[in-house]
């Protein structure tokens, strides 16, 4: 009787240790970024916007920047950082071209990247927004902060502009 316990208790100690390396080497599998953004991960964007948010990531393609967009919504609020990458031939040609969204208000920000820019990214539809336009060697980038709320407590315009900043220092950073 003692050796038919002894065996129920050895098989249950290894289907214990079967079931412990199952769960080694499916706990990792499970816990992977949502997104595949080289250059700002789904908890920093959450910071910014304030909240938790969920990022998506398109590849760039043909003629086509590699866009990251991040989204937090609660409370009728949608908060957006949005993030462009592309490279480019002539970057000090493309830079200009895409600058030239930002008009006239542009302030060149210091030490991100070569040249970087930022501005108003406000848009008639009444959403409150800073834009930032740089490159970092021959790749030129575009960071986009918008809120839907006008007059939104957590993105006021110096919050924007905060906000804007480390996003700008943390992707030239990751550009380099």
């Amino acid at each position: 009787m003692a050796s038919s316990q002894n065996v129920t208790q050895r098989h249950l100690r290894m289907l214990s240790l079967a079931l412990s390396g199952l769960l080694l080497i499916w706990l990792p599998v499970t816990a992977h970024a949502k997104n595949n953004c080289p250059w700002i991960n789904e908890a920093t964007a959450s910071g910014l916007l304030g909240g938790d948010a969920t990022g998506d990531f398109a590849e760039a393609a043909p003629g086509q920047p590699a866009v990251c967009t991040f989204t937090q919504q609660s409370d009728g609020v949608t908060r957006t950082l949005r993030l462009t990458v592309e490279v480019a031939a002539d970057p000090e040609a493309r830079l200009k071209a895409v600058a030239q969204s930002c008009g006239s208000d542009a302030l060149p920000l210091k030490a991100i990247g070569n040249s970087a820019t930022v501005c108003s990214a406000d848009e008639r539809k009444g959403l409150l927004g800073e834009r930032v336009v740089g490159r970092v060697r021959d790749q030129v980038f575009t960071i986009t902060f918008k809120t839907t709320l006008k007059g939104d407590p957590t993105m006021t315009r110096d919050a924007l502009k905060a906000h804007i900043y480390t996003a700008a220092e943390q992707v030239a950073g990751n550009l380099f």
